[in-house]
């Protein structure tokens, strides 16, 4: 009688939200705890968005709307992906759901039946396999390590795709790595993509706005028009515009895609959070130019962690392009021993230890598909970061 199902069975609960759960107890209890692990940016909603949805509850525009969203959101949808990616979809070429984790279920479920399967560069975002999984396919990992900067090759794209591939997931910047792929990489990734026409594309470009050093991202759609009927182009406004808790994410592609996703949110969600549709309006279509003095912001942290743990003996760090996390490969530091004379044969009984010990969180990186290393964000303030990173310096000092 208690059972759970098969489909829920197969999948985990998400890794990072449970260290962010972690830390939140440990400080509740009074506990002196550094978070690295959340994704989420510590700027605050800007104001003229933030006033945008107390306009919206005072004009009454509390009541359900389309399924996948408003007439309003989806032209400023349209508008934002025309300005920023060079992509011009009609109006049922765009849908709106309640974050990204809603449009990868959506896009995925609508479309997997058992044994399909979905190639997936790793490290990778917790989230892409286990939506595979709960959906009944079955998720083909390809590693790209610290030595290719985190990013995979055409050849191993190549390799991976077999007669039963269904998707494609690209997720540039990344998260966990920050890698990001450059135009001439992505043009080669799609000259592989172009030789496989019943393979679907789902390119996250959740971090679009978040790069560095003059590093400008592309959308695999507008460099490659010729994949451009096959490829879902995702996005939100959680990082970029500082929303994580207004639930808003949003994609274009396929009309014949975006009607089954529609049909599929009808029956989960129904319509996102009509409040937080009128202030992703004025996030998407309002003033802009506070994207790249956080961008600034982000890059200046980026560095201060990324010279800190670079000087760690025993951990590799290639220099992100991109999103706010880095994702030191711990090789060099696996089979030693903490001073109380526990072995480290893994990255989770490393950030264990970093969280007992130095009381900084990270998260491991087998919760990203590729180990041993962790993730940390640097999407907090630069005394917490330096504090964080002398600890973590000072707690890997001391293992022999």
């Amino acid at each position: 009688m208690r059972r759970t199902s098969a489909a829920i069975d197969r999948i985990q609960p998400s890794a990072t939200l449970a260290v962010t759960a972690r830390v939140g107890a440990l400080r509740r209890s009074g506990v002196d705890v550094i978070g690295l692990g959340a994704g989420e940016p510590d700027f605050d909603t800007p104001d003229h968005v933030k006033e945008a949805a107390i306009a919206a509850i005072r004009e009454g525009r509390t009541k359900y709307t389309d399924v996948d969203g408003t007439p309003e959101l989806k032209e400023a949808v349209r508008l934002k992906f025309r300005r920023d990616n060079g992509l011009d979809f009609a109006a049922n070429e765009v849908t709106v759901n309640v974050g990204g984790k809603q449009t990868l279920f959506n896009a995925l479920v609508a479309t997997i039946d058992p044994g399909d399967e979905v190639v997936i560069p790793a490290p990778y975002w917790v989230t892409y396999p286990d939506v595979v999984s709960f959906a009944g396919g079955a998720p083909v990992s390809v590693a790209a390590g610290a030595a290719q900067g985190y990013k995979i090759t055409p050849e191993q794209l190549d390799a991976a795709i077999t007669p039963r591939t269904r998707w494609v997931i690209l997720n540039t910047p990344s998260n966990p790595t920050g890698a990001a792929y450059s135009e001439a990489e992505l043009d080669a990734l799609g000259e592989v993509l172009a030789r496989h026409p019943d393979v679907l594309i789902f390119t996250d470009e959740m971090y679009e706005h978040i790069t560095y050093d003059g590093f400008a991202a592309r959308s695999l759609a507008a460099l490659r028009p010729d994949l451009r009927d096959r490829v879902l182009t995702v996005n939100g406004c959680s990082k970029a515009y500082a929303m994580t808790g207004w639930r808003i994410g949003f994609a274009g592609g396929p009309a014949w895609l975006i009607k089954a996703m529609a049909k599929l949110q009808s029956q989960s969600t129904s319509n996102p959070c009509s409040i937080a549709q009128a202030a992703a309006v004025v996030a998407l279509s309002g003033p802009q130019e506070f994207l790249a003095e956080r961008a600034a912001a982000f890059q200046h942290r980026r560095d201060l962690v990324h010279a800190a743990l670079g000087e760690v003996e025993g951990l590799t760090c290639p220099k992100p392009e991109g999103a706010f996390y880095l994702y030191p490969d711990a090789r060099g530091l696996m089979g030693r021993s903490t001073p109380a004379g526990k072995r480290i044969d893994d990255d989770e009984a490393l950030v264990t230890y970093l969280l007992d010990e130095a009381r900084v969180a990270a998260v491991q990186g087998a919760a990203f598909g590729f180990s041993p290393a962790f993730r940390v964000s640097y999407a907090t303030s630069e005394d917490k970061l330096r504090e964080a990173c002398a600890r973590i310096t000072e707690a890997c000092g001391r293992l022999r």
